[in-house]
């Protein structure tokens, strides 16, 4: 199965007008909110808890995104974010999401997106969980980067 095949479904949205800048479309800013939501969604898709996390004082810090904007997304469309995970290391995750508007079979904006597990109380990466790591491999085929 292609690894495009793979994404899923993990945000949906409306552009509110409020949403969008002097043009008359959605401002960049507000892009990487949509695709920051769908991040929590597929995070919690791969079996994050944000109660038993923070219990355990730990979370998520983004480290790097390169995002591609593509087309134009102005007020009232109507729009879907898919999302896969691509690679595994240690501690990180990297996933790639598309940003469709559902009136357009093409992506709108493209995210890769490489996230850290963060140790909140030494403040600095720790190792995935495993749990997180087993639905990966389950979902998307992906295994950890050998050290």
């Amino acid at each position: 199965m292609a690894a495009e095949a793979r994404a899923i479904e993990c945000g949906l949205a409306v552009v509110h007008p409020w949403l969008c800048d002097a043009m008359g479309h959605l401002t960049t800013r507000n892009y990487l909110g949509m695709f920051d939501d769908a991040a929590y969604q597929l995070f919690a898709l791969l079996g994050y808890d944000a109660a038993a996390a923070e219990a355990e004082h730990w979370g998520w810090a983004d480290v790097r995104h390169e995002i591609d904007y593509r087309a134009e997304l102005r007020a009232g469309a109507v729009v879907r974010v898919d999302g896969r995970v691509t690679a595994l290391g240690r501690s990180s995750i990297q996933c790639a999401y598309r940003l469709f508007d559902r009136a357009a079979p093409t992506p709108a904006a493209m995210l890769v997106a490489k996230t850290v597990c963060f140790d909140l109380a030494a403040r600095g990466a720790r190792p995935l969980p495993p749990e997180i790591i087993a639905q990966a491999a389950k979902q998307f085929g992906v295994m950890p980067r050998s050290a």
